[in-house]
């Protein structure tokens, strides 16, 4: 089992252009569709249809179209009841798969709702099923007005310290404020999935474009987050594919290219491939694959539909093993060569 934190979650509307997206134009929509959304949410979502259980932690009230929709896709959830509604976003596709992303803020949590969720979390993390406790939790996307950046932070150590030894492993999916907030507070997780520019921003290190370029040098960023206590990078790198770093090796994967229709929930994708994965006891090199692979099916979905597992292809994922542990990072160049791959 695996549990979700979406602190910030959304009804996610999708509108389909059957051209290019013309800025002050009418134009009309090819079609249109809605779903219950945010990035743990859309993780809960992809692991529900793999057949792996879940379970989404989200603020909101019985009533909102959000819990609605989760109702209707039969994902599980725990909400704290909160007086306002939940945010709406809306998401342009084109038909070459540009995706144009509109979000709102969401309304705001105060210290008492951010307790509560915090509880609420804590609490499902401690339901066993016939599995046991549960092996991970996802914190997961933005963080709603009046939240600290620190909050993942303080909600990692809230698991941690009320359930000890059977507290499941952490997994962190952010970006801005929270991504950093939570770093620089030590919440010292498990996994990390950012993107290159995410990765950039964490670490200071390099460019988007430069880290998307060279995988190496994607990799040096990668190790200064493990010397923060991080206890694996997971890092999408755009057309490059997709690396995973930890503290004995380091792999790349790549696969050919999709046709892309929408890239609405692809990294949320790769991070439920990649834990489905992990769960089932695959190696690091397989639950990067994986990754890959659920994150190429999520693109050449329309709209906001969601691989299953019987949507995607590993076999078509090449898997590269770079140089061992500490990789080029240890050698401080980015001119480290290959050692073995995997198809």
């Amino acid at each position: 089992m695996i549990i979700t934190l979406t602190a910030n979650p959304s009804l996610d509307r999708t509108v389909g252009l059957p051209g290019a997206l013309v800025r002050g134009a009418v134009q009309r929509a090819s079609a249109s569709e809605e779903e219950s959304g945010g990035k743990g949410v859309n993780v809960a979502r992809a692991l529900t249809v793999s057949g792996v259980r879940a379970v989404a932690v989200l603020p909101g009230a019985d009533a909102d179209p959000v819990m609605g929709g989760l109702r209707k896709t039969g994902v599980e959830y725990v909400n704290l009841p909160i007086e306002a509604p939940l945010r709406s976003n809306i998401t342009l596709t084109e038909p070459d798969g540009t995706t144009t992303k509109v979000n709102a803020p969401g309304p705001p949590l105060n210290p008492v709702e951010q307790e509560a969720l915090i509880a609420l979390l804590v609490g499902a993390c401690a339901v066993k099923d016939g599995s046991g406790s549960p092996a991970w939790v996802v914190l997961a996307g933005s963080l709603p007005p009046g939240v600290p950046p620190d909050f993942y932070a303080v909600t990692a150590s809230a698991v941690r310290d009320r359930l000890g030894p059977e507290a499941p492993r952490i997994a962190l999916d952010s970006s801005g404020p929270p991504l950093t907030g939570a770093l620089l507070h030590g919440a010292g997780p498990d996994l990390v999935k950012p993107n290159a520019e995410e990765l950039a921003e964490a670490t200071g290190f390099s460019s988007e474009a430069a880290l998307e370029e060279d995988p190496l040098l994607a990799v040096r960023a990668a190790h200064m987050l493990l010397e923060r206590g991080v206890g694996a990078v997971l890092a999408t790198l755009g057309a490059k594919g997709a690396l995973l770093v930890t503290a004995e090796g380091s792999w790349l994967a790549s696969r050919p290219p999709v046709q892309a229709r929408s890239t609405v929930g692809a990294g949320d994708s790769a991070l439920a491939g990649y834990l489905l994965a992990e769960v089932a006891g695959l190696s690091p090199s397989d639950c990067l694959r994986q990754a890959v692979a659920h994150g190429a099916a999520a693109a050449s979905l329309p709209g906001t539909r969601l691989p299953a597992l019987a949507d995607t292809d590993p076999a078509a994922v090449t898997v590269t093993a770079l140089n061992g542990p500490g990789g080029p990072a240890a050698s401080g160049t980015s001119t480290a060569s290959p050692s073995k791959e995997e198809r």
